[in-house]
């Protein structure tokens, strides 16, 4: 456990040393502070509960978090084949499987550190901002929140199997962020309420935050329920993180580094 441990701790200064990670970081903070700021000067501050500026805010914000931390997914394996460090890496008394794992964790960790930042940067300059009577919304935002980083965590899954299988950090950042901006477009033209085998659809199952307003119902585009349920997109989405987990791991072990 020391040495995978070790492993983790190896990956997380490979990150954190590059000057880049903390200008992202800095980036999203900024733009955390700043967005509540905006929307007092667009909306007012009166009667407007600071819950709700800050589900905007951070609504708004992890567009840019998502891709940030798509950057770091992608580059994670692939970025050892580019600098040619990958040799060094595998020489050393540690399993593929480790190897790989520690990375993928890392990943992980960078995520859920940039996405805490987002949320509370943004309810603390919203707290400071705006109103605080009104019923509490730390439910609703809480669960918004929540299923914004089930979103980010299978597409975190999309482009490190990318990263591992074609060692390219250019398509896995290119890949992953085509499915985060076309998903609605997928999801329209491979609609459930017309094709029963699209409620399978990864596109389909991967915006939680819709059953939030309809229940155990899924009325995708408006239209009538097809059927879905939150633990049926649940399911889908395990099933599908299961595979890319699988790909990842096959590739990455059996992947022949000598030439």
């Amino acid at each position: 456990m020391g040495s995978f441990g070790n492993l983790i701790l190896n990956e997380n200064m490979k990150i954190f040393r590059r000057p880049r990670t903390w200008i992202m970081l800095s980036i999203l903070v900024l733009i955390s502070l700043l967005m509540p700021v905006l929307l007092r000067e667009g909306m007012g501050s009166a009667g407007v509960p600071f819950w709700e500026a800050a589900v905007t805010t951070v609504q708004i914000v992890f567009f840019l978090n998502t891709i940030f931390c798509v950057v770091i997914a992608a580059e994670a394996v692939a970025g050892e084949f580019t600098w040619g460090t990958i040799k060094l890496l595998l020489i050393r008394p540690w399993s593929r499987s480790k190897i790989l794992a520690s990375k993928y964790l890392t990943v992980i960790i960078f995520s859920i550190l940039s996405t805490l930042v987002v949320i509370v940067m943004a309810t603390g300059m919203s707290y400071l901002l705006f109103s605080h009577d009104g019923p509490s919304g730390s439910g609703n935002a809480l669960t918004l929140w929540g299923y914004l980083y089930v979103d980010l965590f299978i597409t975190l899954a999309i482009a490190f199997m990318v990263s591992s299988v074609f060692r390219s950090g250019a398509l896995a950042i290119g890949l992953s962020l085509f499915i985060m901006f076309s998903q609605s477009i997928f999801s329209l033209i491979f609609n459930p309420v017309r094709y029963e085998w699209a409620k399978y659809v990864l596109f389909n199952n991967m915006d939680l935050s819709k059953y939030m307003n309809t229940g155990a119902d899924f009325a995708l585009m408006g239209g009538p329920s097809a059927g879905m349920t939150l633990g049926f997109s649940i399911a889908v989405l395990a099933v599908y993180y299961v595979i890319f987990m699988v790909i990842s791991w096959v590739v990455f072990s059996k992947r022949d580094v000598a030439g």
